[in-house]
């Protein structure tokens, strides 16, 4: 397992602990394992587990955002515990005592010679099998943080950790007669939620994307640490998928990038600040969700054009729309080909799914 810091230096502090040697940022990665990076506080992504899982890790326990595929669910069980060993030996600082900084350090406080916990919960951005595959398996690793009036630990009755979701993508995965393991646990249908309490030192909100790759679409905010997870809204390996039979559409898709792009805060000019994990392809930030937003703003406008002319699907295939970005983010063999987004394109524009 290797851990890449994405161009930050070598010495790395992640939720008050120092990590130091044992990190192997040269090593090389073994097939069918994870690459994990770290990005900001207790946060990581893993890369390699079919979509991008980003994990929060801490004194609190494990929360997921997505699970990746089901192959991988034992791989990024190893990743979770390769994380905690490296964290649970690395140099503790002394917490500060004090009124105004107690919010702050109560997290080191709480994590001096903790034990490491389990997986509490799991956020899916969609019902992608990519990032709900892992639901079983690592749900039932771990057990579900409550509180008030609840006595015993919850894994005596057989609980795993609480799914949270939209209610669109239970809907989905019920409609797709998945096992009753896998469905989340925890749904809403507002334009936005957030978990109960601070998780790992931190606020964390889930906000619906709707008519975007689906109808069900979350992406999740970590407040302190200053990330954003996208899921497939956005991706680094190619061009989104769009589900029209599910309730997307291209329009949904734009409007999603620019919501995170509302959310997020650069550094400077456009670059660093807020990081951003895509549901594929490496760490991210702001100015790389504006050229991806920027790429299908001109797409979509070139089959737009091209239907205002009054071109047939066909033509406009032929006429090859995305040609000027193919080789970044194009592919002809797949689940999901350049002439396949192409049609979504043109069918969402057309309003025919």
């Amino acid at each position: 397992m290797s851990l890449r810091g994405a161009g930050r230096s070598a010495s790395i502090i992640a939720c008050g602990l120092v990590l130091v040697s044992g990190w192997g940022s040269s090593a090389t990665r073994a097939q069918g394992a994870i690459d994990v990076v770290w990005v900001s506080g207790p946060i990581y992504m893993f890369a390699g587990a079919g979509g991008n899982v980003t994990a929060s890790i801490g004194s609190d326990g494990v929360l997921l955002v997505d699970s990746g595929e089901e192959a991988m669910s034992a791989a990024v069980l190893d990743a979770i515990r390769g994380v905690q060993r490296q964290l649970a030996d690395a140099v503790r600082p002394t917490p500060r005592g004090g009124g105004a900084e107690g919010r702050s350090t109560v997290v080191e406080a709480r994590s001096r010679l903790a034990p490491p916990k389990p997986v509490r919960y799991i956020i899916n951005t969609s019902a992608a099998p990519e990032h709900t595959g892992g639901n079983q398996r690592l749900s039932t690793s771990g057990v579900t943080f409550t509180g008030g009036n609840v006595a015993g630990q919850l894994s005596d009755a057989g609980e795993g950790a609480a799914i949270y979701a939209h209610e669109q993508v239970m809907r989905r995965m019920v409609d797709l007669d998945l096992p009753f393991a896998m469905l989340p646990t925890s749904t809403y249908y507002q334009d936005h939620t957030k978990l109960s309490h601070f998780f790992n030192g931190e606020g964390i909100r889930m906000v619906h994307m709707p008519a975007a790759r689906s109808d069900g679409d979350t992406i999740v905010q970590f407040t302190r640490s200053d990330v954003i997870a996208t899921g497939d809204l956005f991706s680094q390996t190619g061009y989104p998928v769009i589900d029209l039979g599910a309730g997307g559409s291209i329009d949904g898709i734009l409007e999603a990038l620019n919501d995170i792009l509302d959310m997020a805060i650069p550094e400077f000019r456009t670059e660093g600040g807020t990081m951003i994990v895509p549901g594929h392809g490496r760490l991210s930030d702001s100015a790389d969700v504006g050229y991806y937003r920027d790429m299908l703003t001109i797409v979509r406008d070139n089959v737009r054009t091209m239907m205002d002319r009054g071109l047939t699907l066909a033509q406009v295939k032929a006429a090859r729309p995305t040609r000027a970005y193919d080789r970044r983010f194009g592919s002809d063999s797949g689940p999901w080909t350049t002439d396949m987004f192409v049609e979504a394109v043109y069918r969402s524009l057309a309003g025919t799914p």
